[in-house]
């Protein structure tokens, strides 16, 4: 739906992403801003926040050090979970990574932050080099030995094997037995400038499209399936069943927690700007 006043929003064509915005970008949830939809990889919308594009974006929690000063976290829509995370992927079963070529969606992504505290913990030395692809080309590339390991998300863990690849490592495992916290993987952020009423008129459509998609799962079935790639409809309610849930509908403590937690924990490696004491909280 659009009209010349829409919120500019960018989210993946993941199931995930079409079941829980099918209601409310289909202009079916009571009262809702309109929204004008972008179809783009986590990387990419990554880059869109980093720039300050749109209005509302679906980005990896790993880049919000970055943007927060422009972005406030929603407080639901996104994705967490448990048994969820992203994996490590070999052509051969038991390779070291010492040394080795590691495929990455994004050095600013969920993931790779997982990857490089599961690596500071298990890898004897330093991961060779890191190269970042889209998705979808990681495991061919490790498949056709253009990369010795691929860290995969989303429906990559239903489907690798069909390529012949071998689990070396789930990042969500690791980081679980840890923190005993959530994975947080996915984040919707909306521009502070939009103000504090309409930020919560933001928050408050995200749940009710969620909602409605749990309520009737059959109505988003038509735009989850356009979107998904020509991903099998048993695959695509997998995907679903796992990444969207109770901390889709609302962070919640323990979703917090684990969100900072990730952060912090980061910014301890290194790898990302430290939070500041407020910068998750929502207006």
């Amino acid at each position: 739906m659009t009209t010349a006043d829409a919120l500019q929003i960018a989210y993946s064509p993941c199931p995930n992403d079409t079941f829980v915005f099918d209601a409310w970008a289909h202009g079916r949830v009571p009262g809702a801003p309109a929204l004008d939809v972008t179809f783009a990889d986590i990387d990419v919308t990554n880059g869109m926040a980093e720039r300050g594009e749109f209005d509302v974006l679906k980005v990896s929690y790993a880049v919000l050090p970055w943007v927060l000063d422009d972005y406030a976290l929603l407080p639901c829509g996104g994705a967490l979970g448990r048994g969820c995370g992203p994996l490590v992927l070999t052509r051969e079963p038991g390779t070291g990574l010492t040394g080795k070529t590691v495929a990455v969606p994004s050095e600013r992504s969920t993931a790779y932050l997982l990857f490089r505290l599961w690596a500071a913990d298990v890898v004897p030395g330093e991961v060779g080099r890191i190269v970042v692809m889209p998705f979808d080309r990681i495991m061919p590339a490790v498949r056709d030995g253009e990369v010795d390991a691929g860290l995969v998300i989303h429906e990559a863990r239903f489907t690798y094997r069909n390529y012949g690849l071998h689990k070396l490592a789930d990042m969500g495992e690791h980081w679980e037995a840890t923190t005993g916290l959530p994975i947080p993987l996915g984040a919707i952020i909306a521009k502070r400038s939009l103000g504090e009423a309409r930020l919560r008129e933001l928050a408050a459509a995200a749940r009710t499209s969620v909602g409605m998609a749990w309520d009737e799962p059959e109505a988003s079935r038509p735009y989850v399936l356009e979107h998904a790639q020509e991903m099998d409809p048993a695959v695509a309610d997998q995907h679903i069943g796992l990444y969207v849930n109770e901390f889709t509908a609302d962070l919640g403590e323990d979703g917090y927690a684990a969100v900072r937690g990730l952060l912090e924990r980061a910014a301890a490696e290194g790898l990302v700007p430290p939070l500041g004491r407020d910068a998750l909280a929502f207006p």
